[in-house]
């Protein structure tokens, strides 16, 4: 007859699924912050380009500004690209965490219920989420790589 196991083995089944919800966590916070940066850099942008632009008003601008203004605008485009990748980024790593804890609530309930069935379903849920945890990584990393573009671009147009 198979025992049914102890409360202690359920939970330490459902915390492997929690090793990875934690690690998602580390990776939601530093996006969080980064795209708190980008946002709050395309507003500086936006404020700058306002402030030209009203300029405009009073006279023609000079080449200097015109320079500036075609540098803004560049880099807003390119930092809205931006801010949609780490956007898709954090909803790759929440939708991971969600999936981690469908999974551990499914190992629980397998073990509670007896259900072997849903060890296909734990299996899938927990693969989804590793899949959508590179999904993330792969968003991070070409946000990365479009981020030192925008800055080889600004310091370019600085000289």
């Amino acid at each position: 007859m198979n025992q049914l196991p102890s409360i202690v083995e359920i939970i330490q089944l459902m915390l492997a699924p929690g090793l990875m919800i934690s690690a998602c966590g580390l990776l939601l916070l530093g996006m969080n912050n980064k795209y708190s940066l980008v946002v709050n850099r395309i507003r500086l942008l936006n404020d700058e380009r306002r402030k030209i632009l009203h300029k405009m008003d009073d006279k023609d601008f000079n080449y200097h500004e015109n320079v500036r203004l075609a540098s803004i605008l560049k880099q807003l485009d390119a930092l809205v690209y931006r801010v949609m990748l780490v956007r898709n980024a954090v909803l790759s790593y929440t939708v991971a965490v969600a999936l981690f804890v469908l999974t551990s609530l499914s190992i629980g309930a397998e073990e509670i219920f007896n259900i072997s069935r849903l060890n296909t379903l734990i299996t899938i849920l927990f693969s989804l989420g590793m899949l959508s945890v590179l999904s993330g990584v792969i968003f991070a990393a070409y946000e990365t790589y479009k981020g030192y573009e925008i800055v080889k671009f600004e310091v370019a147009a600085e000289e």
